[in-house]
C-alpha cells in the first residue's frame, strides 16, 4: 500500500483522536465511575445496569431522529465540516462537564453523558462521509481499517495515563481518590479528542457535493423522500443497511455494555481496564488484517466471518463464571471488533453516490443508531427482570444471525449498477 496522503491522514487521525472517548466514557472507566456513583447512591447492581442501558437507549433514539435530514443537508457545498465541527464541539465540551460535576450528581452526569453520545456520534456521521472525499474506492477497506487501527493504537495511550492515575489514586501514592482519578481521566479524554483532531480540521475538505440551493433545509427533504420513493434503484445499498441494523446492534452492545456486565459478574475494576487495555492492543493489527484479507476473501465475506466470530462470543458468554472467562470473551471480541466496523464503513462507502454521501450516511447513521437502541434496552430489560446480565447478552445471538443471512443476500454490485 502506498504512502498516505495528507488527506487521508487527516481523516485516519480522527480515529486516533475520538477513539479515547469510546474507550474510557463509553466502554471503560465512566461505565465504572457512574456505577460506583449509583451505588453509593444506594441503587442496586442490576438496576444501575439498567439505567446505564435506558441512557444509550435514549441518546441513540435523539441522534437517530435528526441523522438522515441532518446528513442530507451537509451534502451541499461547505455545510458537512460545519456539521462535523458542531457536534465536534458539543461532544467536547460535554464530556468536559463529566470531569467537573460531582460524582453524588450522578443523574445530572448521565444527563451530560448523553449529550457526549449526541456529539460523538453526530460528529461520526459526517466523519464517515469524508471517507468517498479523502480516498480511491480501490483503497477504502484498507484506509478505513486503518483508521480503526489508528484508533486502537491512540486510545491506549490516554488510557494508560488514565488507569495510572486510577491504580496509584488506590495505593494512595497520589493525594487525591479514586473519583478525582477519573474525572481527571474524562479531563484528559477531551484534550486528546481535541488536540488530535486538528488535522482532520486543516486537512480534510468536502470534495463531492451537491450545488446550495435557496432553501436547503426544504430541499433537503425533497431529496430525502426522493431517495426513499426510489428505494428500488439502490437495492443493495438499503439490503446492506437491514442487515447491518441487525449484526452492528450486537456489536455496539457488546461494546457499550460490557464493562457494566464484567461488573455484574464480580470482576474488579482493576482487572476489568487491564482487560479493556489488552482488548485495544489485540485489536489494532487484526483491523488491519481484516483490511488485507478483505482484498483477497472480499470485504462481504470477511464481513460474514465477523458475524461468525460475535455469534460465537454471544454462546460462551452465557458460560461466563471467571475472570479467565472474561479474558477469552475479550480477546475474541478484540480479533474482529475493529474489522467488523472498518469493513462495514468502507463496504458501504463503496455502493453510494458520492456526491450524496452524507445523505446515505445518515441513513447509514440512522440503522446504526436505532440498532443500538434495541440492544442495550434489551440487555437492561432482561438484566431488570432476571437480574442475570448474561440471558440479555445471550439473546443478541439471534441479531447475529438475521444480520448474517441478510448480507450473505447482499449482491456483490458497484454503485453503478445498483
Amino acid at each position: 500500500m502506498k504512502k498516505l496522503s495528507r488527506q487521508e491522514n487527516g481523516w485516519v487521525f480522527y480515529d486516533w483522536a475520538n477513539s479515547a472517548y469510546t474507550l474510557i466514557i463509553t466502554t471503560a472507566i465512566f461505565p465504572l465511575y457512574f456505577k460506583a456513583a449509583a451505588t453509593e447512591a444506594g441503587i442496586a447492581a442490576s438496576t444501575s445496569t439498567a439505567y446505564w442501558g435506558y441512557a444509550n437507549s435514549f441518546a441513540t433514539l435523539l441522534i437517530s431522529l435528526f441523522a438522515p435530514i441532518l446528513g442530507t443537508i451537509g451534502d451541499y457545498q461547505g455545510f458537512k465540516k460545519r456539521f462535523f465541527t458542531f457536534f465536534l464541539s458539543l461532544g467536547l465540551i460535554f464530556t468536559v462537564l463529566l470531569s467537573i460535576i460531582p460524582s453524588q450528581q450522578w443523574l445530572i452526569l448521565l444527563i451530560c453523558y448523553m449529550v457526549t453520545v449526541v456529539g460523538f456520534a453526530g460528529a461520526n456521521i459526517f466523519y464517515d462521509a469524508f471517507l468517498v472525499d479523502v480516498t480511491s474506492e480501490e483503497r477504502m477497506n484498507r484506509i478505513s481499517a486503518r483508521g480503526f487501527a489508528m484508533g486502537y493504537i491512540g486510545s491506549t495511550i490516554p488510557f494508560i495515563i488514565s488507569i495510572a492515575l486510577i491504580i496509584l489514586s488506590q495505593k494512595e501514592i497520589l493525594p487525591f481518590t479514586v473519583g478525582v482519578a477519573s474525572q481527571l481521566a474524562f479531563g484528559i479524554v477531551a484534550l486528546w479528542w481535541g488536540l488530535f483532531t486538528i488535522p482532520m480540521l486543516k486537512n480534510v475538505e468536502q470534495v463531492y457535493y451537491v450545488e446550495r440551493v435557496a432553501n436547503p433545509i426544504q430541499h433537503s427533504f425533497k431529496r430525502m423522500l426522493k431517495t426513499l420513493k426510489n428505494i428500488k434503484a439502490h437495492r443493495a445499498l438499503f439490503l446492506f443497511l437491514l442487515a447491518y441494523f441487525f449484526y452492528i446492534d450486537g456489536v455496539d452492545t457488546i461494546i457499550t455494555m460490557s464493562t457494566a456486565y464484567g461488573s455484574d459478574l464480580g470482576i474488579d475494576s482493576t482487572n476489568l481496564l487491564i482487560i479493556l487495555f489488552a482488548t485495544q492492543v489485540v485489536a489494532a493489527p487484526c483491523s488491519i488484517l481484516y483490511g488485507k484479507l478483505s482484498e483477497i476473501y472480499s470485504g462481504k465475506k470477511m464481513l460474514l466471518v465477523g458475524i461468525g466470530v460475535y455469534i460465537t462470543i454471544c454462546i460462551y458468554a452465557f458460560f461466563l463464571e471467571t475472570t479467565l472467562d472474561f479474558w477469552i470473551l475479550a480477546m475474541m471480541v478484540a480479533s474482529s471488533q475493529g474489522g467488523i466496523q472498518a469493513l462495514s464503513r468502507a463496504y458501504f462507502a463503496r455502493l453510494v453516490p458520492k456526491e450524496s454521501a452524507n445523505e446515505f450516511f445518515g441513513f447509514y447513521n440512522i440503522f446504526y443508531k436505532f440498532a443500538a437502541i434495541l440492544g442495550p434496552f434489551l440487555v437492561g430489560v432482561t438484566a431488570h427482570i432476571t437480574g442475570n446480565t448474561s440471558s440479555g447478552v445471550f439473546s443478541l445471538i439471534i441479531l447475529f444471525v438475521i444480520g448474517g443471512v441478510l448480507l450473505w443476500k447482499v449482491p456483490e454490485n458497484t454503485p453503478s449498477s445498483n
